[in-house]
């Protein structure tokens, strides 16, 4: 029998190089953090952070399942360790949250080209050939050899699967897995995706009820904006009125149906954000 695939996002670095927590570095409305976990949500049964125990009351990550390093200062391989040994029957898709051009298509074609019977999935580097361990699929099997190479000193994820077996695909993506460490890097992709996805206006009417209503000021109105999708939507609207509730405590309505976060937004459209009591 096939074993089920749970996610795990690492988020447990300290972002050194970036001076700022790469998981709350926002882009295009979303942190990684946020992003990355809604990429692997459609792929996975269960999905969670992986921290380091310092971490678990960051107000970025708690609002996620968590998984809590075990072991420390071994980088992302403890994250790793700690979600096997958490669920040992599951086979793992590990991503990094600091891959901003991470997309649904390069996801898809992983867990569809997944080999159970192989210690590991993963992408071969398109830049050197080697390994990407930080995008990758760890079934039930690898766990004891992972245990058994850091407890032999060893820790870079890179270089276990080199020494293993493991199926290597190539990306259909080159870019995606481009991580980013540096403020450099950071704006260089700021500009890369405003380059990219440069967003038309378009007028939307919207509705605040309880909470929001109170905090905006207003019950409804009609406001010009870039935002493509209802997540950006909110997220532009938290920086115009003092909204405190997070998107996962709402929900949307689109033209009076229920909608997703992340459906496209055209002009003309009616959005409702709906907290979890409404009326009055």
């Amino acid at each position: 029998m096939t074993a089920p695939i749970y996610g795990l996002v690492l988020a447990g670095g300290r972002s050194t190089r970036m001076r700022r927590d790469k998981a709350a570095l926002v882009y295009q409305g979303r942190t990684q953090l946020e992003r990355a976990m809604e990429l692997l949500a459609p792929h996975v049964e269960r999905a969670f952070v992986s921290v380091r125990p310092d971490q678990a009351q960051d107000p970025v990550r708690a609002r996620f399942p968590q998984i809590v390093d075990r072991h420390e200062n071994l980088g992302p391989i403890a994250g790793i360790m700690a979600a096997q040994e958490e669920h040992p029957h599951a086979a793992w898709l590990v991503v990094a949250c600091d891959l901003p051009l991470l997309d649904a298509a390069t996801l898809e074609h992983l867990v569809r080209s997944r080999r159970p019977e192989k210690l590991a999935t993963a992408y071969r580097s398109s830049r050197d050939g080697l390994p990407e361990p930080l995008c990758a699929i760890y079934e039930p099997a690898s766990r004891e050899a992972i245990a058994a190479y850091v407890a032999g000193g060893k820790q870079c994820p890179r270089k276990f699967l080199i020494n293993s077996d493991v199926e290597l695909l190539d990306e259909p993506n080159p870019r995606a897995l481009d991580n980013v460490n540096t403020p450099e890097e950071y704006r260089s992709v700021m500009t890369s995706l405003k380059d990219e996805t440069a967003p038309t206006a378009r007028r939307i009417r919207v509705q605040y009820y309880a909470l929001l209503r109170e905090q905006a000021g207003r019950s409804e109105e009609s406001i010009v904006t870039h935002a493509r999708t209802p997540r950006e939507l909110y997220e532009e609207l938290k920086a115009r009125y003092p909204f405190t509730l997070a998107p996962e405590m709402l929900r949307v309505a689109v033209n009076e149906e229920f909608g997703d976060w992340s459906q496209p937004l055209a002009e003309g459209d009616a959005i409702v954000f709906i907290p979890p009591v409404a009326g009055g």
